[in-house]
């Protein structure tokens, strides 16, 4: 037995491969080695990791590490990684085939799914991601009402449609510029980019332009700057202005739908945008996207109106297969509030350590959701986000994964719990939160 187990570990260490190495080759092949652009640790320093497989919460490495994972695929996997259900409902899907370019039942019934849950969904487009929901989402806001300007927020990441890689605006008079090379500013010249979570400037904006501004797309909770909560009355006076002025109000919850309670942030708040954008969850860890709204806007979408927007794998057989058996899990959970209580036990856990550490954090946290921001100040907006000890949080995150935990690579990214995530998960990783804080304390 004994001659087993360490023909076994050898077996193992002979199989392990060296990150550095992999990094290097992919490099050589691949853009940057990676194919987005946070996966290559750029925000964190060092080398990334490259998964091998992963079942549950647990990521494992190629080179032989076992990781508890708090990103799962960006907030996608809220069932874990390969989650028995889906698995088996893929490999029966995909024995029918794996794409056809021709309506299926399938399509309808993630619809039907969606409708029932989301209140402002009367009316679904499926796509192939996030990034495309939103672009089809705003161009319908511009057809339906015959206006130009997009107002969206510093800090909200929505893809990367062109005309929403926009960088922060001084203000109401402002309009964006590219935040990115190979984006004429002329694709920009109509989107306002404003402070998340000040009312007044969005009150400027909309008395300059008055008659021109289509929507205003936002992240009911922000969670691409760091998780960044809505003050009081903001959501809802986002809802008076655009009512006020005709405009539609965009909810992208390609994180947030889902992920804080089945139905999404619309359903926490009480606030029902014109349209809502989703991703991520509704995929159940294949690429599926959708935008939708109620069935007056939605009808200026082509083939109906004169609103175009298309994709050969939208509605793809394989991956709505993976998002109905997602949805259907997670409806019948009924609560989300054994979920919601282990994310709390974390953070409170995480803020303790930081406490008794001496170390200045500030958690935001809401539903599955939390960011650990390294300052003392309340994080409310893109600017504080900005201010916070970048190399502090460095520091941080390399201490975890020498402990076995797996945060988001990036101080402005979310962290997300599972169903899976174990009592005996969350207090490994307060304990590694523990021992990561001491270390940051010795010189």
């Amino acid at each position: 037995m004994a001659q087993k187990k360490i023909k076994h570990k050898t077996r193992q260490k002979a199989a392990a491969q060296d990150h550095g190495k992999l990094f290097k080759m992919a490099r050589r092949y691949l853009v940057g080695g990676v194919n987005s652009p946070v996966r290559s640790f750029r925000s964190v320093g060092g080398v990334p990791v490259f998964v091998r497989k992963a079942k549950g919460a647990t990521i494992c490495a190629e080179d032989g590490r076992k990781l508890i994972d708090y990103c799962l695929s960006w907030g996608a996997l809220i069932l874990g990684h390969a989650h028995p259900k889906v698995i088996e409902a893929l490999a029966k899907a995909i024995k029918y085939g794996t794409s056809y370019g021709m309506p299926t039942q399938l399509e309808t019934e993630i619809a039907k799914l969606l409708v029932k849950a989301v209140p402002s969904m009367e009316q679904v487009r499926l796509t192939s991601s996030g990034t495309e929901a939103v672009m089809g989402a705003t161009r319908v806001a511009r057809a339906y009402t015959g206006k130009n300007k997009i107002i969206k927020f510093e800090g909200g990441y929505h893809g990367h449609a062109d005309h929403l890689l926009v960088k922060a605006g001084s203000g109401a008079s402002t309009l964006g510029t590219p935040d990115s090379a190979g984006v004429p500013t002329d694709f920009t010249q109509h989107t306002l980019s404003l402070p998340y979570n000040d009312l007044k400037k969005v009150e400027e904006a909309f008395k300059k332009y008055p008659r021109d501004i289509a929507a205003i797309i936002i992240e009911p909770v922000a969670g691409n700057m760091g998780v960044v909560l809505p003050s009081k009355g903001f959501l809802q006076g986002l809802r008076k202005l655009c009512d006020g002025y005709q405009s539609l109000l965009i909810f992208d919850e390609v994180m947030t739908g889902f992920r804080l309670t089945y139905g999404g942030a619309q359903k926490v708040f009480g606030i029902t945008p014109d349209m809502t954008c989703l991703g991520k969850i509704i995929g159940g860890g294949m690429p599926l996207g959708a935008f939708g709204g109620r069935a007056g806007v939605m009808k200026v979408l082509a083939p109906l109106g004169p609103a175009y927007q298309a994709g050969t794998l939208s509605g793809n057989p394989v991956a709505v297969t993976a998002g109905i058996t997602t949805l259907k899990c997670l409806s019948r959970f009924g609560s989300y509030k054994t979920l919601i209580a282990r994310t709390k036990k974390l953070c409170e856990g995480i803020q303790k350590a930081a406490n008794d550490s001496e170390i200045k954090v500030r958690i935001n946290v809401i539903g599955s959701m939390f960011t650990v921001f390294f300052t003392d100040q309340s994080v409310t907006d893109y600017e504080t986000a900005k201010s916070q000890d970048g190399a502090l949080f460095r520091k941080f995150f390399h201490a975890l994964l020498k402990r076995g935990v797996y945060f988001a690579p990036s101080p402005f990214e979310a962290n997300f719990v599972s169903f899976v995530h174990t009592e005996k998960d969350i207090e490994r990783t307060i304990r590694a939160v523990q021992s990561a804080f001491k270390a940051l304390r010795i010189p």
